[in-house]
């Protein structure tokens, strides 16, 4: 793609299966993109970068190297982008774009590194930049930084980036090594949100990853796959649980990948469970209403579900039979809804491509 043409950009929404605040400790992972996004249509080459769209709100301008006086709202993540990729020696080339969304938004299916990448994606071809996708999503990671303060993992933007359809990513945040993990046939993704949006931003998330970098410290690790159950003998209380979490997750991660390799969803479903118990008890980043639908889903014939993304609201994700799937979801919907009297919103996803510069005639 040369600067001379006009791109669209699509950049997906990404699901975890599995492997919960565990990247940024260096842990294992287990997400996916999936079928919803952001496409970014850019219309006009610029000194500077205008951002329109009708479903995020105000247009905003910066300056291409995403200098000058902060922007607010949603644009921010935009000139987050521009600034860390001027770092990497992008020339300061602009455009103008309209940004539409698929994402629902505080659903915890990562809009913000969806919008980060297309944005990113858009900048490198306004200047005829290339990066390697894994240094894309690392700017785009250091970006979610420098906008919001949240001090996320690479988990989000590298799935955006490295989506495959059919197939998970199993990634190993410290040594980058990857590979892709099918979904079994007959199988499908369902999210349910709990009606009551997440925030990071507003979260203990910092707190929680301020915890844990602690607990890591006091057994001289700096990755959680060095460390077993074994090293945390003798930690106090707090630092046991978090460190207990991601060490158990990332066992999880090699057992669910191994499940779905044998087509044993049963089980693929009960490591979600624990997954879930362990999010809520060891690291405490669930909420009551994510518990109830975690259970309400298995009641309704899920294999198993499990709090998705951060926690502190924002949904759960079931792993149920394809051909029930709608109806899983219908009656934990309603069973949520006798139960607290919250509206809960149902979707299915499945594992897509991952982001990628079209051509402006294209469609997704």
């Amino acid at each position: 793609m040369t600067a001379h043409a006009l791109p669209a950009v699509w950049a997906p929404g990404r699901v975890n299966l599995i492997g919960e605040h565990t990247d940024y400790s260096g842990g294992l992972v287990l997400p996916a993109a999936i079928q919803l996004g952001i496409t970014l249509t850019v219309t006009r080459w610029a000194d500077d970068v205008c951002l329109t769209s009708s479903g995020f709100g105000t247009a905003a301008s910066f300056a291409a190297d995403g200098t000058g006086g902060r922007v607010e709202g949603w644009a921010r993540y935009g000139q987050a982008v521009a600034a860390e990729l001027a770092a990497l020696g992008r020339p300061s080339a602009g455009l103008e774009a309209s940004v539409d969304s698929t994402l629902p938004p505080g659903s915890g299916l990562s809009s913000s590194a969806a919008l980060e990448v297309a944005i990113g994606l858009a900048l490198c071809a306004a200047a005829g930049f290339e990066l390697e996708p894994f240094e894309l999503a690392l700017a785009c990671q250091r970006a979610e930084l420098r906008a919001v303060g949240v001090p996320c993992g690479i988990l989000d933007q590298a799935a955006c980036l490295l989506g495959r359809e059919g197939s998970a990513l199993l990634l190993d945040c410290a040594t980058l090594e990857r590979r892709l993990v099918e979904l079994p046939a007959g199988a499908a993704l369902l999210i349910v949100h709990s009606g009551i949006e997440r925030s990071l931003e507003s979260s203990a998330y910092g707190e929680r990853r301020s915890e844990l970098e602690h607990a890591m410290r006091l057994v001289g690790a700096e990755r959680s796959t060095d460390v077993s159950l074994t090293d945390l003998e003798g930690l106090e209380p707090l630092s046991l649980r978090r460190l207990r979490h991601v060490v158990t997750e990332n066992a999880r991660v090699l057992r669910f990948e191994q499940a779905l390799a044998d087509g044993d969803l049963s089980t693929a479903g009960r490591l979600l469970l624990e997954s879930h118990a362990s999010l809520r008890d060891d690291y405490e980043v669930s909420i009551p209403e994510l518990d109830v639908l975690v259970a309400l889903a298995v009641d309704a014939g899920a294999y198993g579900a499990r709090l998705h993304g951060g926690g502190f609201g924002g949904a759960a994700l079931a792993l149920v039979e394809a051909s029930a799937a709608e109806e899983v979801g219908r009656r934990a919907a309603v069973a949520y809804r006798a139960r607290t009297g919250r509206k809960a919103t149902t979707l299915i996803v499945a594992p897509s491509r991952g982001a990628a510069l079209l051509n402006a005639a294209s469609s997704v």
